[in-house]
């Protein structure tokens, strides 16, 4: 009989364990944490849908909480869609919260269309009732309307301002003999995986007030500074351009070229332009050319510069800052070859003059011959870390600190002290003087003996 009544009281205790936290308060003080009380959705381009944010509700009390509603103030006409525990839905009436337990909201954003260019604001909010109590979340999403570019190949001379943004959803081809120009503060932004492919002409005329932009379409914050998020530019055999006043970022590689230039205009000439947030590089060259005037490049996965299988490289005025905030780079940043495989390589000719080359490894700059292909190349007042001592002749300079002003923040502009002021060669005879060479990165004035890299002052 003891037994008996010690197992009953057992099953007593087990069944009176089980259901603590699941008696139901109806105390008004009975209030739920909710671990974001504002959802603020940065731009969000009209009809594609923004990233899932997530929100979760606690119930902190000992005992559950019934929540008589939870509901999207703004219904099925709400730009905004929510899903709790998995489901899809507009409102939920009594929804059980067990004691010391939690439930997952998740909030999207998706804007229709309207004739507004500028960005717009939309906003709705998320009400819960429980024992009385009511609790909003606030919903905020700045809007924008675009130009979607659907088709895969552009055929056509095509001009694109800066009237409304460009979204590439997928591969898009500029075909032989078709000149895409780009105009001042025009922005190009790419879905996950888009690129865009030159086989004809493409002219960036961006200036130093409006910059035209090309990154991804994801402008959360999440997703400022992460690379790979789209292909990138790539220069085909028949294809040419002249970049100038543009951003380029958050791409697998910022431009790659694959040939030298089938006609008289060099495969590329890049200006004025900052290069960042690579997965693998700014550029990647394959026996190509590239004339380089005023640029800054930082933060790529493996190079700044890659360029192998020989070619021909003018890159004068440039900062290339080696410093990696997402990748432990291990190669230097810049990186020239005469080699590409046993029966691809070519004469290399490098001419570098008044750049800063500097990083955060001890090698930044790498030039290989590998083959019985000719190698020139010409180093000329740069500023390089390197402990290669063949580069230190030509007024070069190796091993001394550029003296960024802060490049943790992204600033390579100078300091009044820096080694790199006043040690530039005269280029004012240079063929690219003119237009290019004449002025720094922010249009200030080049006074020779120059400062080294892309700012003057």
């Amino acid at each position: 009989m003891r037994l008996n009544i010690g197992f009953v009281l057992f099953i007593l205790f087990m069944a009176t364990a089980c259901r603590k936290g699941e008696n139901i308060t109806t105390a008004q003080n009975a209030k739920l944490r909710i671990s974001n009380t504002a959802i603020l959705f940065d731009t969000i381009f009209t009809s594609i849908g923004s990233t899932t944010r997530r929100i979760k509700i606690i119930n902190q009390n000992k005992d559950a909480v019934k929540v008589s509603e939870i509901r999207l103030s703004g219904g099925s006409a709400s730009a905004f869609s929510i899903n709790i525990n998995g489901e899809q839905t507009l409102h939920k009436n009594d929804l059980i919260i067990n004691g010391q337990d939690s439930i997952n909201l998740f909030v999207k954003v998706s804007i229709n269309p309207t004739i507004n260019n500028l960005p717009f604001l939309v906003q709705d909010s998320i009400i819960l009732n429980t024992n009385g109590n009511k609790q909003v979340i606030q919903l905020l999403a700045y809007g924008q309307n675009a130009v979607f570019v659907k088709e895969s190949s552009i055929e056509t001379n095509t001009i694109w301002t800066k009237n409304l943004p460009y979204i590439i959803n997928g591969p898009l081809t500029l075909k032989s003999g078709a000149v895409l120009t780009i105009q001042p503060g025009a922005k190009i932004y790419f879905h996950k995986d888009a690129g865009l492919n030159i086989e004809g002409r493409l002219i960036v005329n961006g200036s130093i007030t409006e910059p035209v932009l090309f990154c991804s379409d994801r402008l959360e914050e999440t997703y400022s500074d992460e690379p790979g998020q789209w292909k990138g530019i790539s220069l085909k055999r028949t294809g040419n351009g002249l970049i100038k006043n543009a951003i380029i970022k958050n791409a697998s590689v910022g431009i790659t070229s694959d040939s030298l230039s089938v006609n008289s205009s060099p495969k590329l000439i890049l200006s004025n332009s900052i290069i960042k947030n690579m997965q693998v590089a700014a550029y990647i060259g394959y026996h190509s050319e590239l004339l380089a005037f005023n640029n800054v490049m930082y933060n790529c996965g493996n190079y700044l510069v890659y360029a192998v299988g020989g070619g021909n490289y003018n890159l004068k005025q440039n900062t290339f800052a080696g410093y990696n905030l997402n990748f432990p780079r291990k190669t230097a940043s810049l990186s020239f070859s005469d080699y590409l495989s046993v029966n691809a390589y070519n004469k290399l000719q490098i001419n570098l003059t008044n750049n800063i080359i500097w990083g955060s490894l001890t090698n930044e700059l790498d030039i290989q011959k590998k083959t019985a292909a000719t190698v020139q190349f010409n180093l000329w007042h740069n500023l390089i870390r390197s402990t290669n001592n063949t580069y230190n002749s030509n007024d070069n300079i190796l091993n001394i600190d550029p003296s960024f002003t802060n490049q943790e923040i992204e600033n390579f502009q100078l300091s009044a002290s820096s080694s790199a002021r006043s040690k530039g060669a005269d280029l004012s005879a240079d063929p690219y003087f003119t237009g290019y060479l004449d002025k720094d990165i922010k249009g200030n004035a080049r006074i020779y003996p120059s400062t080294l890299g892309s700012y003057e002052k």
